[in-house]
């Protein structure tokens, strides 16, 4: 089974935070803790993605990068199995949006999660 393996950080609102960290947990095995939210730790990643980066991006309100969602926001996780993780949301009831994206970095692939978020998955490439 696919999984997450890291996390650059977000905070952000949910109608039912609860059920949503549920979701997660369950479909991509996203290591929620008891005060409802996870912490991947620097030291733990896996090589594939030793050599990794968090970006931080503000973008134009005008921006349709974050389409379908109607949220201001959308978070990236890097995962080990790029196809693994997208069949996984899907069984989940997530929507795929797009077609997986391969460059220079990795693989790329987009879905929208039960509260609406949009959500970018990627699979680091060995040469990052």
């Amino acid at each position: 089974m696919a999984k997450v393996i890291g996390l650059g950080g977000i905070f952000f609102k949910s109608d039912n935070p609860k059920q949503l960290a549920q979701w997660y947990k369950t479909y991509l095995q996203v290591p929620v803790e008891a005060w409802g939210g996870a912490a991947f730790y620097l030291d733990n990643l896996i090589p594939m993605a030793a050599g990794g980066y968090s970006v931080w991006t503000p973008m134009g309100k005008d921006t349709d990068y974050l389409h379908p969602s109607s949220k201001e926001f959308m978070f990236n996780l890097i995962v080990d199995d790029l196809n693994e993780a997208l069949s996984q949301v899907a069984e989940g009831g997530a929507e795929l949006i797009a077609e997986t994206e391969d460059s220079e970095f990795g693989r790329f692939g987009w879905f929208i999660d039960p509260d609406g978020n949009k959500v970018e998955l990627w699979q680091p490439s060995n040469k990052i």
